[in-house]
């Protein structure tokens, strides 16, 4: 190969990774988190009504990776089939496509997936739709592995979604248990990142006890933008930070909470967030 040759394919490198960054080794990792709400209301709040606003939302943050709360299937076909460039997996809590799911969305250019599964937060993690611990409703972890296709190695994900209620502090607990357990039986160099909607703010039980583990984007990031409080009920006045982006081998570099809304519409009653973390 000549030298005008070399010149011309490192030109073209070049090139490429100014037009598009996220291509670049080393490039950050822009993962999200949405609570995306069941399409149960009605009026301006109805699914028909902010779904073109959720797509819109997602655009314009171009997340490598993100993770859902409250999909049902209909809402992850339609997103799937408006955010070109993605795909997704995930079952519902019920089992298959029944019941809310923990629906992941990935960047094919940037995000292969290695293997990926579901256990649900109980005393029988691997069946479907189960429930123990007082729970109404079955909760539930969708994973992957993950594997950089700019050279940047693997990690593991998770996603979730805890139970609600004030009076489930020890159902929380044993939830954040039972995926620190998984985290555990992971090789020590293992990158992790635990995201989703855990139904409690970060001053309680459960938030100490990840954090042992995994460390808080919205804590240690060197730089915050947005309401630290994410759930606002389609008000946009936000009273809980309950949507946290948890991480381990990472360093988050930069945290945001999305407030994005058209007049009196939101896409959901959360505010998604937004972390850019470096390996």
């Amino acid at each position: 190969m000549n030298l005008r040759h070399w010149f011309s394919v490192i030109l073209c490198v070049l090139i490429l990774g100014i037009a598009d960054p996220s291509l670049a080794a080393g490039a950050p990792l822009r993962v999200m988190t949405f609570n995306v709400r069941v399409p149960v209301d009605t009026g301006m709040n109805a699914w028909a009504n902010r779904r073109e606003l959720m797509v819109k939302v997602i655009k314009a943050e171009h997340p490598d990776l993100l993770g859902t709360q409250e999909l049902t299937q209909e809402q992850g076909e339609y997103l799937a089939a408006h955010l070109p460039g993605y795909a997704w997996f995930g079952q519902g809590r019920d089992g298959g496509t029944k019941g809310e799911h923990m629906g992941v969305f990935y960047r094919t250019d940037r995000l292969k997936v290695v293997r990926s599964g579901d256990f649900w937060l109980s005393d029988t993690p691997d069946v479907p739709g189960s429930k123990t611990w007082g729970q109404p409703y079955p909760r539930m972890v969708t994973w992957a592995r993950f594997h950089l296709r700019d050279g940047g190695g693997n990690f593991d994900y998770f996603n979730t979604h805890f139970p609600y209620r004030p009076e489930d502090v020890h159902a929380r607990m044993l939830s954040a248990n039972e995926i620190l357990q998984r985290i555990g039986k992971l090789p020590s160099a293992t990158r992790v990142i635990l995201a989703g909607d855990f139904n409690c703010a970060p001053d309680t039980p459960a938030h100490a006890e990840l954090t042992h583990t995994l460390q808080d984007a919205w804590m240690l990031a060197a730089r915050r933008s947005g309401p630290a409080k994410t759930f606002h009920d389609f008000t946009g006045i936000p009273d809980q930070r309950i949507d946290w982006i948890l991480s381990r081998g990472f360093k988050a570099i930069a945290v945001r909470t999305i407030t994005t809304h058209e007049g009196a519409r939101y896409p959901s009653d959360h505010f998604p967030v937004v972390a850019e973390l470096v390996r």
